[in-house]
């Protein structure tokens, strides 16, 4: 007998990511993240020669997104990322030509779910364009909480979620089904006066911690002060202002369709490797 696959880890307290995005929009949203996201979106999607009549933003906070691109699709529907993964994203098979995700899939718990799901939806040769935080993101916050709390309180604990690399995206888009994946990163260094000037933009950006294994209790404020030396005294520029590392991770990718190139059958190169070497090496 055949076992079901295994559930997904839960690492993201979905919930709590409303409340924070909620917390956000009170506090006055700091959006040039996603403002950049929705710019470069808007561009790339110039550059595909096509027209988009059917379309889904999936899981977007804020309207940037839908903005940018009015008049470029013919509708453009907002689709929630649920907060029980289970619930699924409620989307019909084979009814979009293209579906755009701005900053939201590096919080979703399933990730090939939800990129399989978006794959199922897309008619033939339609076009899934998509922007999360991964890499490097914030690794000098990581970096300068762990010391911290290794120094002050013996022990670490999760303060900022793991991130996908661009390997990682790639063939996860493959596998998901998608044709003719490409992936690439934009870096983006954002310089702060502190590192609590950073941690209260990542408060109006609704990205502070959501895992669900963080800690509950609040965090000292000798821990507080020392992380926040020890950022300046590692990341800071020679005027004393921090770095923040954003790696932006876009990835993009089609529903297969008979019109797109395919790779070559294997056996089918009219000249071999050997003799491209021959011809290469020296008299």
């Amino acid at each position: 007998m055949m076992s079901s696959p295994a559930a997904p880890p839960i690492l993201f307290d979905r919930g709590l990511l409303r409340v924070r995005q909620s917390r956000a929009l009170g506090l006055g949203a700091a959006t040039f993240l996603l403002d950049r996201v929705a710019e470069d979106m808007a561009e790339r999607l110039h550059a595909v020669l096509r027209e988009f009549t059917e379309g889904a933003d999936i899981g977007t906070a804020g309207e940037q997104v839908r903005s940018v691109l009015a008049g470029r699709v013919g509708s453009l529907a907002s689709v929630e990322l649920p907060d029980a993964e289970s619930r699924g994203l409620g989307l019909a098979p084979d009814t979009l030509d293209l579906a755009v995700s701005a900053l939201a899939l590096q919080f979703v718990n399933d990730l090939p779910g939800v990129l399989a799901q978006i794959r199922g939806a897309l008619k033939p040769d339609g076009l899934l364009l998509a922007a999360m935080t991964g890499g490097d993101t914030l690794t000098e916050l990581r970096q300068s909480f762990a010391a911290a709390e290794a120094e002050c309180e013996g022990g670490v604990s999760p303060r900022v979620a793991p991130f996908a690399d661009l390997r990682e995206i790639g063939a996860l888009l493959q596998r998901t089904g998608f044709a003719l994946p490409v992936t690439d990163v934009d870096r983006v260094v954002v310089r702060y006066d502190s590192a609590f000037a950073l941690m209260a933009d990542l408060r109006r950006m609704g990205a502070t911690n959501i895992l669900v294994e963080r800690r509950r209790s609040p965090t000292r404020r000798a821990t507080l002060l020392r992380m926040a030396q020890l950022y300046s005294e590692r990341f800071a520029d020679s005027d004393g202002r921090i770095r923040a590392t954003f790696d932006i991770i876009w990835l993009s990718g089609w529903a297969p369709h008979a019109s797109q190139q395919q790779p070559l059958k294997p056996g089918s190169a009219k000249a071999s490797l050997a003799e491209a070497v021959k011809r290469l090496a020296p008299e």
